[in-house]
């Protein structure tokens, strides 16, 4: 029953969540290289395997838009998974950002896709929250936030490249839906059923978003922090520490594929947290990025390593139950 290459069956559940896998690498390549020092060799080989997984996810995935077409449909039809088809958009944008001290023209065309696949995405699927006719306060995660965090990843690799004003217009779309997306999640949260376990380690995207601005709000204002980009960080520094606390809650579910929503904001928070230790030269910053990094690679060790394990058992690419 068990072969060495992807059956039909398997191939038809191989969803879209695959791609967090991708991003993930790509955050944690980004982190380790801002590490700077040997740590810069090391995040060349990572940034291979990162292209490597991302071509390989996105042939799979392709092979299976053309063989299950219909299956492809669920996915975008489905509440949550949905929002995760941005990720591809992500994805480019951080590697433009990885790419900023490597190659600027390379830099630049993984920019401008992610920044163009950015935009169409946004497009769509906010037009499929307004019109919907499916979707209920209990299919609300934090997962929600992926499709509007990627504008506010634009401005750090396009105010480098000159594009200030397209850079303020995603910074400006991926803030203000934050904002309103987490006093959603927020009141979901407090007021309804508990999130599925299966969704429970999107809780770290919460403190993703203002980190994320954090750094994009800097590079947008030449460099300088100022009120708004303290709010910014320290927010997210409290809904890490908040999030931190429901540890022992997660520690305790099932591995699921959604883990790998553990290191792309461990990614986020780690650069904040070096940016923040670059504009202020306070120890703590400089001790708590290193911190985040070091939580950040033994998170990424830990889900690789379970991962691995899942494909070898064959508990991933099957059929979801409930």
């Amino acid at each position: 029953m068990e072969t060495t290459t992807l059956p039909d069956s398997r191939l038809r559940h191989f969803h879209i969540t695959f791609f967090a896998i991708v991003l993930g690498m790509a955050g944690f390549t980004l982190a380790v290289q801002k590490a700077g020092g040997v740590f810069h060799e090391v995040s060349t080989l990572l940034l291979y395997l990162t292209v490597f997984l991302f071509v390989t996810v996105g042939a799979a995935y392709l092979v299976k838009a053309i063989k299950y077409p219909q299956a492809v449909r669920e996915e975008i039809n489905h509440p949550v998974k949905v929002n995760f088809f941005p990720l591809l958009a992500k994805i480019l944008l951080v590697l433009s950002v990885v790419m900023l001290e490597r190659d600027m023209e390379a830099s630049l065309y993984c920019w401008f896709a992610g920044a163009v696949l950015q935009f169409i995405s946004s497009l769509l699927i906010i037009s499929e929250w307004i019109r919907h006719d499916r979707f209920k306060i209990e299919h609300m995660t934090p997962g929600w936030f992926i499709p509007i965090v990627g504008a506010i990843i634009v401005p750090i690799a396009g105010v480098k490249h000159g594009f200030v004003e397209i850079s303020w217009f995603f910074f400006s779309l991926g803030l203000l839906f934050w904002i309103i997306l987490l006093v959603i999640v927020l009141y979901r949260m407090f007021f309804h059923a508990p999130i599925a376990e299966r969704l429970m380690p999107t809780l770290f995207i919460l403190f993703a978003p203002p980190a994320i601005g954090f750094i994009a709000y800097v590079r947008l204002h030449g460099g300088e922090l100022d009120a708004f980009a303290r709010i910014l960080y320290y927010f997210s520094l409290f809904m890490f520490f908040l999030v931190l606390y429901q540890l022992p809650r997660l520690l305790k579910i099932r591995f699921f594929l959604s883990w790998w929503a553990y290191s792309f904001p461990l990614a986020a928070k780690t650069l904040a947290s070096f940016l923040m230790a670059d504009l202020l030269s306070l120890p703590f910053f400089r001790i708590l990025a290193w911190v985040e990094l070091a939580i950040l690679t033994l998170a990424v060790l830990v889900i690789t390593v379970k991962t691995v394990q899942a494909i070898l058992e064959g508990s991933i690419c099957v059929e979801e139950k409930g």
